[in-house]
């Protein structure tokens, strides 16, 4: 880690895929609650690196770089980049770190899917936490999110179709 690393940066991770890598950087307790950070579309996990230092040390906070972005290896040549794809990555990611059960934290872009995975993996997720994104509707079992304005939207079980609060 480089001098100008974020404040409370534990560590910097490298983590295999059959492309190549995906970069990534940790935070906080490594015993803590673990949470995932997604970051948006033109950004990289260094998005995270003001904001989880004023968050409770006592979590687990690791922010992944999508694949094409940050220090990830990009895709090969032809490949394209399907939202799937960054919920596939985010399965592959848990897995290295041997994670069953965690919270995400993702922001615009990183939010979207993070909320796919969440549809798609809810007996994953304990909570998912939305930064700058817009509410989606997808089909699983889940229970709260909060949108960006700051309002709480609620999902009922059996959809992930949004009802105020």
């Amino acid at each position: 880690m480089s001098e100008n690393a974020a404040p409370g940066l534990i560590s910097e991770l490298k983590l295999a895929v059959p492309w190549g890598h995906i970069a990534a950087k940790a935070w906080g307790s490594l015993q803590g609650p673990p949470v995932l950070c997604l970051h948006g579309w033109l950004d990289n996990a260094n998005s995270f690196d003001r904001l989880i230092p004023l968050l409770p040390q006592d979590f687990y906070y690791v922010a992944m770089d999508f694949g094409g972005h940050g220090l990830s290896s990009h895709y090969s040549p032809g490949v394209p980049y399907y939202l799937q794809t960054f919920v596939s990555e985010i399965r592959r990611v848990v897995a290295a770190l041997k994670w069953n059960r965690f919270s995400i934290l993702g922001h615009s872009f990183g939010g979207v899917v993070g909320g796919m995975f969440s549809c798609t993996f809810p007996e994953m997720v304990d909570k998912l936490i939305l930064l700058d994104t817009l509410v989606f509707l997808l089909e699983s079992n889940r229970t709260a999110l909060t949108t960006s304005a700051g309002s709480c939207v609620r999902i009922t079980s059996g959809s992930c179709r949004p009802t105020s609060c």
